[in-house]
């Protein structure tokens, strides 16, 4: 059973519900609207259309909202770093969390000089084909055994939330090589 380290950014994604829901208005009051006969398909059409894009753009955020960035899986972290399927890498091959700061990536002239919090997932040197991986720029970079992991995306990064993952790393990876000798 997969289980969550670190969680999306459930903020962000609250405050991106703000343009479904405003189509969704749109579409109701086209539908509720008394238009002239000639109006009034259209505006049917319309409105059913509006709230129906309102109602696939709201499940899409509230899956993303279920999603984590980080997760526990049978022995693998799972990392959501990118379109499609996550990214699996072996417990083993980690080898700890830091707190960092990095630029925000945050769209805007301004917005893209601001920086964030940053987590960073130090892998093992010697697994090669874990040095370097393509994820998403806007929620993480991965270079030279080093992913980081923008704040911006993720739920708030913390001294207390990087010593939590740490433990829980600790004991996780302990648990692995049990299992391992125990075989």
């Amino acid at each position: 059973m997969r289980e969550t380290w670190l969680r999306v950014n459930t903020r962000a994604l609250a405050l991106a519900m703000a343009l479904p829901a405003a189509l969704a208005l749109v579409g109701l009051l086209a539908l509720v609207t008394p238009w002239p006969d000639w109006v009034a398909a259209a505006a049917t059409v319309v409105g059913w259309v509006l709230v129906g894009v309102a109602g696939v753009l709201v499940a899409i955020l509230v899956w993303q909202m279920g999603q984590s960035r980080l997760a526990y899986d049978r022995g693998h972290l799972v990392l959501n770093l990118r379109a499609g399927g996550p990214i699996r890498v072996p417990i083993e091959v980690v080898e700890g969390f830091l707190l960092g700061q990095g630029p925000s990536y945050l769209p805007g002239k301004e917005a893209h000089k601001l920086e964030t919090s940053t987590l960073v997932i130090r892998l093992a040197e010697r697994a090669t084909e874990w040095e370097q991986i393509a994820v998403k720029p806007a929620l993480a970079s991965w270079c030279h055994h080093y992913v980081t992991i923008r704040g911006t995306w993720c739920q708030p990064l913390s001294v207390a939330l990087v010593n939590r993952l740490n433990a829980r790393l600790a004991e996780v990876t302990r648990e692995s090589r049990a299992a391992q000798v125990a075989r």
